[in-house]
């Protein structure tokens, strides 16, 4: 039997809520919270999805993917950052635009044609926000986890991923400057206030650390960036 809409919604916000250094199980909490439904709901969804081997669900416990799980999780999300990024790549919508559309498209479209893009974007490694696209064999490329919040004054840095892909969030990196792949160097970084500022292209800007947490980043080493 197909997979339906909401299991594939399931298994996928499972795996986003997963730590990649633990298999720890997920609360019902946790995951209600984000599909935005009741707790029931989610333990009545979570009993299918255990009848269906794709995840192992403990009550009071919470839970986790079965390999099965992970393989349609992964499946799912590489439909949906292929798709924003060929949104953002042939017709020209912008990088908060896209998430809504790919939720609605990523249910609709088969592999057949998720492979057709992946080839016609050639075969790209990450989409719009720096999240990695799950390649065809269900592997998945790792990722920098070290956030611009933990760099240094001097420090230059380029922006790999945001974490943090609400649209008001990077409509506001836009109107800052802080666009993926911008390079730029830490000029303060003052723990006891829970501010940085940071150079890029040029303009000094100020960030929260609460900001700066959301921005993974590739550090290039101290000195000037051009």
């Amino acid at each position: 039997m197909l997979p339906t809409l909401t299991i594939e919604n399931y298994v996928k916000a499972i795996y986003l809520l997963s730590s990649p250094d633990s298999n720890a199980p997920i609360s019902t909490g946790r995951l209600a919270a984000r599909l935005t439904v009741s707790p029931g709901t989610v333990t009545s969804m979570l009993k299918t999805l255990k009848e269906s081997e794709l995840a192992e669900y403990t009550p009071y416990e919470g839970v986790r993917l079965t390999e099965a799980g992970k393989r349609l999780a992964l499946r799912v999300l590489r439909r949906h950052r292929l798709i924003e990024l060929f949104l953002v790549k042939t017709l020209n919508l912008s990088w908060d635009e896209v998430h809504e559309e790919a939720e609605n498209m990523e249910h609709a479209v088969s592999d057949l044609l998720i492979d057709r893009l992946d080839d016609f974007l050639g075969k790209p490694s990450t989409d719009p926000h720096g999240d990695p696209i799950p390649r065809a064999d269900g592997t998945v490329a790792a990722t920098s986890r070290q956030s611009l919040a933990t760099c240094e004054e001097e420090d230059t840095f380029r922006v790999v991923r945001v974490i943090d892909q609400s649209p008001e969030f990077l409509r506001y990196l836009s109107d800052a400057g802080l666009p993926l792949g911008c390079e730029g160097k830490v000029t303060a970084n003052r723990m006891e206030s829970a501010m940085m500022s940071v150079l890029v292209s040029g303009k000094e800007t100020s960030l929260a650390h609460r900001v700066a947490e959301s921005l993974m980043i590739e550090r290039l080493g101290k000195g000037q960036t051009e």
